[in-house]
């Protein structure tokens, strides 16, 4: 436990010193705060800059506020997490190729504490973000949409968390498999391209850690969905598979490190 203290408070000096804790939940308050802002006066913003010909009147929709927190999620869900898992995805290998990681491997540490701290850091990082970026985004959507049920709308969130948290897991996995490169490469497909790809074709799979994101947005329209439940618990195996697997691979790539 004194291991995993030490190697916690060293993983939050270097994000502190990073301020990875300061632009990474901004990121995520200007991606949750534009989608309501930008909808609501897109009229506006078209009639001014839109150069539109003389008798052209554009017509937009009328969008209730889970329209809009689900736009809020796409952006997460997209820009959000690329940078997001692109910053999880460095967090070993990055160590093992500078040759830092050779001053902690010579010590005799906890792999399990190593692996631990590291996914303890970034899944704060990315709940936090989280949050901060959905509250911005709920402001302004009951300002200028509506209100939502506050319970539904918690649970919304803490949905989606799950779904950060089985994200950093599989990031900082890769991140113990391979170098920084592939780790990357690999994360990019795992994650974010197969949400994409899950949005497009997903109607033929219903449980699936992907689809988590909308399923935690269909709970604020308090629908029955019988995949929810099956899917945040195929999402939490998945996430502790993840970690195990990460754990192993911290120990066995340990001598790969650079001198």
């Amino acid at each position: 436990m004194k291991t995993f203290t030490v190697l916690l408070q060293k993983e939050f000096r270097e994000s502190w010193r990073s301020f990875k804790f300061l632009w990474m939940p901004l990121l995520f308050i200007f991606l949750g705060i534009s989608d309501p802002l930008i909808n609501y006066y897109m009229e506006d913003i078209l009639n001014a800059v839109g150069n539109l010909p003389d008798g052209v009147a554009v017509t937009l929709p009328e969008f209730a506020p889970i329209d809009i927190l689900k736009a809020s999620t796409g952006q997460f869900q997209s820009i959000g997490l690329i940078v997001f898992v692109i910053t999880a995805a460095g967090m070993i290998n990055r160590e093992r190729q500078s040759g830092t990681a050779t001053l902690i491997y010579v010590r005799p540490i906890s792999f399990i504490a190593l692996f631990m701290s590291k996914w303890t850091v970034a899944s704060l990082l990315g709940i936090i973000s989280t949050i901060v970026g959905y509250a911005g985004s709920m402001y302004y959507t009951s300002i200028l949409y509506g209100s939502v049920s506050t319970m539904a709308f918690i649970q919304m969130v803490m949905s989606y968390c799950v779904w950060i948290l089985f994200a950093t897991s599989v990031a900082i996995m890769f991140s113990a498999m391979f170098k920084s490169a592939l780790a990357t490469t690999f994360t990019i497909i795992t994650l974010p391209i197969a949400t994409m790809i899950g949005s497009l074709i997903g109607k033929y799979w219903s449980i699936s850690p992907w689809k988590l994101a909308d399923y935690s947005v269909q709970l604020i329209a308090e629908t029955e969905n019988i995949y929810y439940l099956k899917t945040l618990l195929l999402t939490i195996i998945l996430t502790v598979l993840a970690i195990i697997i990460g754990i192993l691979f911290t120990r066995k790539n340990s001598g790969t490190t650079k001198i």
